[in-house]
């Protein structure tokens, strides 16, 4: 994998275009040759996953913080595009973007009390944040509907469609994994994505240059948690039924190891982990009680033999000092640690 990744990024600019061209297309007609709700159901929850997965690698992968409930934001968004189709009756297209900008707002108030926070203890708040959101679905009945969760809620209507079948809703994922995809990597190639991996790489350096790290860290939250936010809000009408117990540590987990097993500070990362996780979701299905068990030794493994995960970089800190970093590269990231704190001047 990683060698065919390799291929890929020596190819010219054109003729990456291309390719890119190409596999949007046949994603684009697969359901027209394919339309069996099995298939097209798994391929929708591999693109939320992609965008799930996505956006807590903008966190953990690009800025260096670790995050590990990111499944707290997906909550959020997911419940707050219920109630406003429920109980507002508000379209889909308009709950949508204000579920993630309402998600944002909650990162922003969770990043805030932790900028100083680094490591494992951060981890443990946003594992915190996470039990504290569910809790809240749970038992604040008149909004959530407690342990009932939110029935009914309606599919988009789309030029007089009703997008209620999988082989229908197929396109809003695909859609919003595109652009996700599209929005992350103009944003990991413009000053704020730069400012984000000189905080990774070293944020007392960063600081020292004029780099305004916690504005920045603030900032990448904000943007991790937005993109979560919209995969919930596109995640409660399509599946009718949003419970507390569907965002459990469990699904915290579960995002979490489709980063670490694609490979973290990558855009193609989290689609091969969220393509393989779901993947063995349906292979294990007569072992589902163990199913967990099985991501655990996995991440073991690869964090064992590729700790950079399968597509990570071989020159990355994550793979363990196995290969030397060309100094080309250290002059480069120097380089652009030096006009981030220019400019900041």
């Amino acid at each position: 994998m990683a060698g065919i990744k390799n291929k890929f990024f020596n190819l010219n600019k054109r003729t990456k275009i291309i390719l890119i061209i190409l596999l949007c297309v046949a994603l684009v007609i697969l359901p027209q040759v394919n339309h069996k709700s099995y298939v097209m159901g798994v391929m929708c929850r591999i693109f939320m996953y992609t965008i799930l997965a996505g956006s807590l690698n903008v966190i953990n992968g690009y800025s260096g913080q670790f995050n590990i409930g990111h499944a707290g934001f997906y909550c959020v968004g997911a419940y707050f595009e219920a109630i406003l189709a429920t109980k507002l009756g508000i379209s889909f297209w308009i709950a949508l973007p204000l579920a993630g900008i309402f998600t944002a707002l909650i990162g922003l108030l969770v990043s805030l009390p932790t900028l100083r926070l680094r490591g494992i203890y951060l981890a443990i708040v946003t594992l915190g944040f996470s039990e504290i959101i569910r809790l809240v679905a749970l038992n604040w009945d008149s909004v959530t509907g407690g342990p009932n969760g939110i029935k009914g809620v309606p599919a988009p209507v789309l030029f007089g469609t009703r997008l209620s079948t999988s082989a229908k809703y197929y396109y809003v994922f695909l859609v919003l994994a595109i652009l996700f995809l599209f929005i992350t990597s103009r944003v990991i190639k413009s000053r704020v994505g730069r400012a984000w991996i000189s905080i990774r790489e070293d944020e007392l350096a960063a600081r020292s240059l004029g780099v305004e790290t916690s504005r920045y860290k603030a900032m990448n939250f904000m943007y991790g948690a937005f993109w979560a936010g919209i995969a919930g809000a596109a995640f409660a009408p399509y599946f009718k039924f949003i419970a507390s117990d569907m965002f459990t540590l469990d699904e915290g987990f579960n995002i979490l190891s489709m980063v670490i097993i694609g490979g973290q500070g990558t855009l193609i990362g989290p689609i091969v982990g969220s393509t393989l996780i779901n993947f063995l979701t349906e292979v294990l299905r007569p072992v589902s009680e163990y199913r967990l068990v099985i991501y655990a030794l996995l991440i073991i493994i690869t964090m064992w033999v590729r700790p950079q995960g399968i597509v990570g970089a071989s020159t990355s800190i994550l793979a363990g000092g196995k290969t030397r970093v060309p100094k080309s590269k250290v002059k480069n990231v120097k380089a652009e640690q030096k006009t981030l704190g220019k400019e900041a001047q």
